[in-house]
């Protein structure tokens, strides 16, 4: 029996990509295992796949921060590592793809133990501290942005580009109009805080929603908990977060504003959405969305405002600038081509299942 092994979790971010490459090894006949957390979003978005196997295991934070918890993360780590072995000694697969995110370590770590080949799978502009972990374990590296090539062992790795879900290109606008009852011609403003929303966008969004909604009808996907009943208006329609509606919202969208992750920014690359990026600050990240926003400002795809910038009137200033600037930065947009990267990964991941085998 074919079986691949597919892992990464932590963000949706780390999860993204796994559900776009898994039905299509799934019609070539191979059975799929994926091994995730207890309870994070990765389980949240897995279990609903038909034909998948969801495993769970321990992991760790890695934090970069002193905390008494960064005591008690390898024990974690550990037991994941059995956990997972555990699992690829029972379901035998022929290959692992991970994506990410801290439950990725352990078993990328069991994978070496139990000599099944591994592919990671790196979205950011540079790379996160669980992939850098992993990567002396890794049979093969791939990364979205060609720069990334400076920041991982170069025997190993290859710059393959972005891979993208054929189903956001399946949008039907009509549903995205029916679903958020707007009954007027206004643009559409679609708000994106990440899978567990942003404070500062929320606040910049509701604090210039008078205003905005003059020339917009605005869809704020503003995270689990972030919901707020006083600001249901007409033309304002929030949803905590959107999973298969997402391509027709994006379809109805005409501009976007979210934060920097690398598999969304792509997605509205491909999508030619013109978009306003407000990375998560490096106060509280590593800087990578910070990497990403400023490596499409540099190509011509985005406009971009940095966190610690963001007021009430430089959020408006910067929204009425992309308005401006929109067909710019569609024209630029026009010269990125939608490389054919799902079918190389699903390539690779055969030949290193048929040298497993």
């Amino acid at each position: 029996m074919k079986r691949m092994l597919f892992t990464g979790g932590g963000t949706a971010g780390h999860v993204i990509v796994n559900t776009a490459l898994i039905p299509a090894v799934q019609k070539k006949g191979y059975d799929i295992d994926y091994i995730g957390s207890y309870n994070g979003i990765e389980k949240e978005l897995i279990t609903p796949m038909k034909g998948v196997e969801y495993h769970s295991i321990s992991t760790g934070k890695l934090r970069r921060y002193m905390s008494k918890e960064n005591f008690k993360d390898p024990f974690k780590v550990a037991k994941g590592t059995f956990q997972a072995l555990s699992v690829l000694k029972r379901k035998k697969p022929g290959v692992i793809f991970s994506k990410g995110g801290f439950v990725s370590v352990p078993v990328v770590l069991a994978a070496k133990l139990a000599r099944v080949p591994v592919l990671i799978h790196e979205s950011d502009y540079t790379p996160g501290l669980a992939n850098k972990l992993s990567f002396p374990f890794a049979d093969r590296i791939l990364t979205t942005f060609p720069e990334t090539m400076k920041h991982v062992p170069e025997k190993k790795s290859e710059y393959i580009g972005a891979i993208i879900r054929e189903e956001l290109f399946l949008g039907d606008a009509d549903a995205a109009r029916e679903m958020t009852g707007f009954s007027d011609d206004k643009p559409v403003l679609l708000v994106m805080g990440g899978s567990t929303g942003s404070e500062t966008i929320n606040t910049a969004i509701r604090d210039n929603l008078d205003q905005l909604l003059l020339n917009y009808n605005i869809i704020h996907l503003c995270g689990k908990g972030h919901r707020e009943e006083a600001y249901n208006v007409k033309g304002y329609i929030q949803y905590e977060y959107v999973k298969d509606e997402l391509k027709d919202l994006l379809k109805l969208a005409d501009l976007v504003v979210s934060r920097a992750g690398a598999n969304a920014i792509f997605e509205f690359v491909a999508l030619k959405k013109p978009m306003l990026l407000i990375p998560l600050s490096r106060k509280v990240s590593r800087g990578d969305q910070i990497l990403n926003a400023q490596s499409f400002e540099r190509q011509g795809f985005a406009h971009s405002l940095e966190e610690e910038q963001v007021t009430k009137k430089s959020f408006l200033e910067a929204v009425r600038k992309l308005d401006e600037d929109q067909e710019q930065l569609k024209t630029h947009m026009e010269k990125y081509e939608v490389e054919k990267s799902k079918e190389h990964v699903i390539e690779l991941l055969e030949q290193y299942e048929k040298r497993k085998g």
